[in-house]
């Protein structure tokens, strides 16, 4: 009896101290990039955090830029598909063009191959390249942008992923 409380105590002591473990992990890690609220929140809405190592946590971040950068070309499609001004449709058609072609078929993919291959330097290029192509996106209108926050949270969650792929480095 006395030897099987012994273990009750044991493993629940060991599973207090794993998951203080990721809780550090997560914690400790988005200390190091520029939005650590961003990163903590994106990290902590996604279960495979709970056992992932800072790779991991850096392919959590990347899909869900995928999966922002997904929402924002069907957002710019719904605006083209209103019949916008001229200037906000020239706008919108660039905004497509780099976030279906650039992002989304190119910069995305290469950081997550990097990433599974264990070559973080085409990781972090790839999503130091997403972030630009969002910033390129807000500065292709004349006016101000429709889609002003998704450019905005591509862009930080670009950066967050890039720092925290620099700690593989």
């Amino acid at each position: 009896m006395r030897f099987s409380m012994f273990l009750a105590c044991l493993m629940c002591l060991s599973l207090t101290q794993t998951h203080v473990s990721i809780a550090d992990l997560v914690d400790d890690t988005c200390k190091q990039t520029p939005n650590k609220d961003l990163c903590e929140s994106t990290l902590r809405a996604d279960p495979r955090s709970s056992t992932a190592d800072v790779a991991g946590l850096a392919i959590i971040v990347v899909d869900t830029i995928k999966a922002k950068a997904i929402e924002t070309v069907a957002q710019i499609n719904t605006l083209l598909g209103s019949n916008p001004d001229p200037k906000t449709k020239n706008g919108l058609d660039s905004c497509l063009k780099k976030y279906s072609n650039a992002i989304l078929n190119g910069d995305i993919p290469s950081a997550l191959e990097g990433l599974q291959k264990n070559n973080p330097k085409f990781a972090e290029q790839g999503m130091n390249d997403a972030a630009n192509e969002a910033n390129s996106c807000e500065g292709s209108f004349a006016g101000a942008s429709p889609i002003s926050s998704f450019n905005k949270t591509v862009t930080d969650l670009s950066n967050v992923a890039s720092a925290i792929i620099k700690l593989l480095l």
